[in-house]
């Protein structure tokens, strides 16, 4: 299985997509500060996950959403899982 998903940074706001087939230990690696570019913005927490069955897709969806990161089709996938709605 591959995921693609969104963390929101609870220090600054910011967010930030990703891409993996491990979903646990890659979260678990932003938040351990084992990801540089999001060392300085802990902690994160999960606002998004997307499940596919190939990297293909996952990646392809991964791009799609960096696309629109912060345009209303960005904020709908974040608000949807607020509310309880997960892909």
């Amino acid at each position: 299985m591959n995921y693609v998903y969104i963390l929101k940074s609870r220090k600054d706001g910011g967010f930030y997509v990703g891409c993996t087939s491990d979903i646990r230990r890659r979260i678990h690696q932003h938040n351990t500060g084992k990801t540089l570019s999001l060392k300085n913005r802990l902690p994160l927490e999960i606002m998004y996950v997307e499940k596919y069955n190939d990297p293909t897709s996952a990646y392809a969806r991964e791009k799609q959403i960096k696309a629109y990161k912060g345009g209303e089709a960005f904020k709908k996938l974040v608000i949807s899982q607020n509310k309880g709605g997960v892909a």
